[in-house]
């Protein structure tokens, strides 16, 4: 007689009518090397117990078989939250190209966290086919859907995204314009870079309007976009960027005028000086400091006198940012002609 293979032993261990026997055949499932397991395994995903369910994904997310992918989608249904929660996890980890086309097919679901996970998966599986679905999920009408195919196309790194993801900027969700923000530095980000290693010329392919559609977002209603837009300003168009950047000091939330200051001091924006020396006596640690690491960076060496005062603040971090504007303004006094055009 011959000796019942691991699947089958496994198949006959779940039809065990105790949930408990379930769980435990499959919490003592080691050896997956077996590729006909991948058929109990599927069948437990419906089983009646959550447990039993949980387990089996757990085990069809180290299997990666594309062939498990229908039934884990609809496990991505399941009324209870943590087996939906695994359902997703082992979506991301199927490989192979097989997996696609059902992956696609259901970017069409009614249910929001479905075609949030399928686009995860589809990001994972780097199928040029999805490219196209992933731009179209930049006009779902759930706003979670779509900051994750923004975050997904901006992993993909793919160049003719970027018109798509643009248009993001204009989101009426705040939390898909800031990932938008992100997602097009790093997208655009050679663009940017040759703008700003021209010192501002407007002759940088396709880098001034970038930047100034970053800058109009200085603007948004939500400080977090705001603060995203001062973050990649401080990493893009000198000139274009500072008369902003300088205005973003004025800010209602001190996130973003935390980094603006920052980002006035990357960019080497000299004629920000008068505005950074007054937020050093802003009433916020984090401000004094921000400006002060933004002043040494400027070498501005009308700073010193008002640096000098913050060596005795009441802040450590503060006394320390000081301290190395200070030591940066003294050695390297005549050198601001190195410095980026503002």
């Amino acid at each position: 007689m011959t000796q019942p293979s691991l699947a089958q032993e496994l198949e006959s261990a779940l039809r065990d009518p105790d949930p408990g026997a379930r769980q435990l055949a499959l919490a003592q499932l080691e050896d997956l090397s077996d590729p006909e397991l991948i058929h109990p395994l599927i069948a437990a995903v419906r089983d009646e117990d959550p447990t039993v369910r949980a387990l089996a994904l757990g085990h069809l997310e180290d299997l990666g078989d594309p062939r498990a992918v229908p039934a884990i989608i609809g496990a991505l249904e399941d009324e209870e939250t943590h087996v939906r929660e695994a359902a997703a996890a082992t979506l991301r980890e199927i490989r192979g190209s097989e997996a696609a086309p059902y992956l696609i097919d259901a970017m069409r679901h009614e249910q929001p966290f479905v075609r949030t996970s399928v686009i995860v998966a589809l990001r994972e599986l780097r199928d040029p086919r999805a490219l196209a679905h992933l731009e179209g999920a930049l006009e779902d009408p759930a706003p979670e859907v779509r900051r994750e195919a923004v975050l997904s196309l901006a992993y993909l790194r793919r160049p003719e995204s970027a018109p798509a993801l643009r248009a993001r900027l204009r989101d009426p969700d705040a939390q898909v314009r800031q990932v938008a923000v992100g997602a097009l530095d790093a997208l655009s980000g050679g663009a940017l870079d040759a703008l700003h290693a021209s010192g501002g010329a407007l002759d940088a392919p396709g880098a001034p309007a970038l930047a100034e559609d970053f800058a109009a977002l200085l603007s948004d209603p939500d400080w977090r976009v705001r603060v995203e837009a001062a973050i990649v300003l401080g990493r893009s168009a000198h000139g274009l960027a500072a008369p902003h950047l300088r205005s973003a000091l004025d800010d209602s939330a001190w996130q973003v005028r935390k980094e603006s200051a920052l980002a006035l001091g990357r960019l080497r924006a000299a004629s920000a000086a008068p505005d950074l020396i007054r937020l050093l006596g802003s009433d916020l640690p984090d401000l004094r400091k921000a400006a002060a690491q933004a002043l040494g960076e400027l070498r501005a060496a009308p700073a010193e006198a008002p640096l000098h005062r913050l060596l005795g603040d009441a802040d450590v971090e503060v006394r320390k940012a000081a301290s190395r504007a200070l030591d940066a303004i003294r050695t390297g006094a005549g050198r601001h002609e190195t410095f980026a055009r503002d």
